[in-house]
């Protein structure tokens, strides 16, 4: 199939390298000629397991190109992929003026039935507004032609995109025409060869499916950092009460690990676009408000717990950091709890020495400028005479350290685990005072 897709992002270039893997010719359009000119020399905007190796040999072959040329783009292609960003408004709504500039630009060059599908994450109602666009468009040029937009959310965690796309669990097209959908089916049928895992449905509903899913996934998570709370004042382990309901397949045992709060570029941001939406229709968002000020407030318990032990003045002291992006395999910083720990860290007086083992060139971009703040290559210089280490980001790397060296290098044998990475009685056993989420 002839397929464009419009937006280099994150999105936007796991789903044209992934599309082109399986034969079709993708053209990605953006109108960033750095990025573009970049792709085209094989270096890629972000870090994702597995997605440059995709990218070149797809380019090499030549079912994969780019361009800044979006009417090329539109002519040249049947299925039109939208795959901008849809960043938070000032009121948290999702800002749609990168979606609907596309959707102009399709207007202007569209010669034939085209199929428009909404890639980027989109409020309900947004495939309207994208169609009332392109009409138009379509009446300003006096020219008619049919044409379909589709709702296909993107169901991609950072750090496993292509092997999420390749092998999704599950594809909803959001369509109202018959045609669109058979066409939609027959693009993604080479991804679902071991079971049908296509679900067709209304296009308001495909739009809030994907809202729904990061919503209840961070519920899970908020949910369970607030049972942490809990068991730390009842003198309960978190990590055995996690075994206990997870093992009911009700529950499940994904997304119910403690830590200091969820962050990246979909949760935070559709969670408050979902509240948005709510209050638009005049909904209480209850439970949406609760799960998001869960969240804020979690992303300092690490820090509540160095107050709580060296007091709220750390003026000449030094502190490890272990972990920067918001999860591991990904060098995405966008509302990382690192971010916000590190700050407080600095406003207390305290010098910081960071390390993560990818993020680093995407952390000096976005931390806020300090002499304060000194950046390491190896985890262990990082640690040399600090007076504690805070482990923020579970890097598999960071899972069985050299203890011992740890220990000799550090001015105070301290942790601070954000992840519940330790086992406390065995950090313990071996001379370092342990604080954990949920474990003390």
């Amino acid at each position: 199939m002839k397929i464009s897709v419009v937006g280099t992002g994150y999105v936007g270039l796991v789903t044209g390298a992934c599309l082109a893997e399986m034969g079709n010719d993708v053209i990605c359009a953006d109108n960033n000629l750095v990025k573009i000119e970049n792709l085209k020399k094989g270096i890629l905007p972000i870090w994702e397991p597995g997605l440059d190796e995709i990218v070149h040999r797809n380019y090499s072959d030549g079912r994969l190109s780019f361009t800044t040329d979006i009417g090329y783009a539109v002519l040249h292609s049947g299925i039109i992929f939208i795959a901008v960003g849809t960043p938070p408004d000032e009121d948290g709504s999702a800002d749609l003026q990168y979606v609907l500039a596309v959707a102009s630009e399709i207007a202007l060059y569209m010669n034939e039935y085209k199929i428009i599908v909404d890639k980027s994450t989109v409020p309900v109602g947004t495939a309207d507004i994208v169609a009332q666009v392109i009409n138009k468009g379509l009446a300003e040029r006096s020219f008619e032609v049919d044409f379909d937009v589709v709702s296909n959310p993107e169901f991609l965690k950072e750090g496993a995109a292509v092997e999420d796309f390749m092998k999704p669990d599950r594809v909803i097209i959001g369509t109202k025409s018959d045609k669109s959908a058979k066409v939609m089916r027959d693009l993604y049928a080479p991804f679902c060869t071991s079971s049908d895992r296509i679900i067709a449905m209304s296009i308001r509903s495909a739009e809030m499916t994907k809202y729904a899913a990061n919503a209840m996934l961070a519920t899970k998570i908020s949910f369970i950092n607030e049972i942490a709370l809990l068991c730390e004042k009842l003198g309960a382990d978190v990590s055995e009460v996690r075994n206990g309901i997870g093992s009911d397949s009700r529950i499940g045992y994904k997304f119910i690990y403690p830590g200091v709060g969820y962050g990246g570029s979909c949760f935070p941001k559709d969670v408050q676009a979902l509240i948005q939406m709510a209050h638009q229709t005049e909904v209480d968002a209850k439970v949406l408000l609760a799960v998001e000020d869960r969240n804020n407030s979690q992303k300092r318990v690490l820090f509540d717990k160095v107050v709580t032990r060296f007091g709220s003045d750390l003026s000449g002291m030094r502190f490890a950091i272990w972990g920067l992006s918001f999860k591991p395999q990904t060098d995405d910083m966008r509302e990382a709890p690192s971010r916000v720990i590190i700050n407080l860290l600095l406003c207390a007086g305290a010098e910081i020495k960071v390390y993560d083992p990818v993020a680093m060139p995407e952390a000096k971009k976005v931390l806020t400028p300090s002499s304060a703040i000194e950046f390491f290559e190896n985890q262990y210089d990082a640690l040399e005479q600090v007076d504690a280490l805070l482990l923020i980001t579970e890097w598999h790397q960071f899972r069985n350290p050299d203890f011992t060296k740890m220990k000799s290098a550090m001015k105070s044998p301290i942790i601070f685990d954000g992840r519940n990475q330790y086992q406390p009685k065995m950090l313990r056993g071996v001379g370092f005072e342990y604080f954990s989420i949920g474990r003390n």
